[in-house]
């Protein structure tokens, strides 16, 4: 099924009756070429450039619930690249611009809106490093702008410049990030993967990964025994139990990550904006509501909500930034599982089992890695090399503390992260 303008004004002339399933709900095949556990956004990605790429279409994606029911669907909708240590700049410089062809691609209407990013500094030091990682973004061929503090004024207006602990010195300005809508990035793969033949099932949870002499050999779930000599674990905040199966143990705390979102407003906020002297940023959808988030809720956790001590730390980062926020009701609030590396960066890399992949380790930054995640496992998995922009992103770094990314200088704790 093609969507055209021609077909939206039809179908909404006939009673919108000519709609078919987007992607078939086949039962699961004995044996395939692939099996992708996970049914998020990155293992989508990973079985639609598999099949587009690669041309391998006898692949099947597990997922235990509905695809899009996990932290693809559990987030703030962020899409940047704006990093500034080799190994995450271009890997995140390759995905936004997957991001900025993705929807002709897919002829999926993603809601892709290149909005602008704004990381405000308050500080001496943080307008130094702001001017660094500008100029490693320019460096890798991305899009920066450091802007004083009438710059930002001109820009935002309604931030409070003046607080006497967090005055504002200016920003670094991202123009080409913004936000997408995070259950239609799954859709869209959904459906293109589908249409290329992968099955993508549902309901269907792995309950053990088979392994004979040191290969893979296929996985057990709760439809049966699944035969394949390629395996991916693409589970996020999921993945160290995944992997244990596996006989694994990762280098992987998994955490809750709060989102908020308001009543629907008129549109007040017209980029993405992050307090730099608190982990907070938010954004406006296009219903109207203000969607932000922060902190780490700081304990290991696989509850997908949240507690009240980390909401009330977000509500008074939002209120120091910007006071009319107040005035706005919180609709409702909901939390994702973020599987923590130690050095805040990711993992896509084969594992010491022959044929089995990992895609793990995405901390903060797992939505806007969807496509580029997904292009870069795929090579992996058809080729047996990684992809260029995913050299480094490699699993024994922890173990030889050799081209670890720490974006941040926190070090190897990985709830900071």
């Amino acid at each position: 099924m093609w969507f055209s303008g021609w077909r939206v004004l039809k179908e909404g002339l006939t009673g919108n009756k000519g709609w078919r399933p987007h992607w078939r709900d086949p039962d699961p095949k004995p044996v395939y070429d692939a099996v992708i556990i996970g049914g998020g956004g990155h293992g989508l990605a990973t079985a639609y450039y598999l099949a587009a790429e690669h041309d391998m279409t006898n692949i099947a994606v597990l997922e235990k619930g509905y695809f899009g029911g996990g932290n693809v669907g559990r987030n703030t909708t962020i899409v940047r690249a704006n990093y500034n240590l080799p190994g995450n700049s271009e890997f995140y410089s390759h995905s936004l611009k997957l991001w900025e062809g993705l929807e002709q691609e897919l002829n999926f209407n993603t809601m892709f809106s290149q909005r602008g990013v704004l990381n405000l500094f308050h500080s001496d030091g943080q307008r130094d490093y702001a001017a660094r990682r500008g100029n490693s973004m320019i460096s890798q061929g991305d899009d920066a702008v450091l802007l004083d503090r009438e710059g930002v004024r001109s820009m935002v207006p309604y931030l409070d410049f003046d607080n006497g602990r967090f005055p504002i010195y200016g920003g670094l300005f991202h123009p080409r990030g913004g936000t997408a809508r995070h259950d239609a990035v799954a859709w869209g793969f959904a459906r293109g993967a589908d249409q290329r033949g992968v099955d993508l099932i549902q309901n269907c949870e792995v309950t053990g990964i088979d392994i004979q002499n040191g290969k893979v050999t296929g996985v057990q779930t709760s439809r049966g025994a699944i035969r394949a000599k390629k395996v991916a674990i693409v589970v996020a905040g999921r993945s160290s139990q995944v992997a244990a199966m596996a006989g694994m143990r990762l280098p992987i705390e998994s955490h809750v990550l709060q989102a908020f979102v308001t009543e629907g407003l008129k549109p007040c906020i017209d980029q993405v904006v992050t307090f730099g002297m608190g982990h907070f940023y938010i954004s406006q959808s296009d219903k109207g509501g203000l969607v932000f988030g922060g902190d780490l809720d700081f304990y290991a956790s696989y509850a997908a909500r949240g507690n009240l001590p980390m909401q009330e730390h977000v509500m008074e980062a939002a209120m120091t930034l910007m006071p009319m926020i107040g005035k706005a009701r919180v609709l409702r609030s909901w939390g994702g599982i973020m599987d923590m590396s130690p050095d805040g960066s990711p993992v896509i890399d084969r594992t010491g089992v022959e044929g089995l992949y990992l895609n793990c380790g995405w901390c903060y930054g797992g939505f806007k890695a969807v496509p580029g995640s997904g292009f870069a496992l795929a090579h992996l998995m058809a080729t047996g090399r990684p992809h260029g922009s995913a050299a480094r992103l490699r699993l024994d770094r922890f173990e030889t503390g050799y081209g670890l990314m720490d974006e941040e200088g926190t070090g190897a704790q990985h709830n900071l992260h």
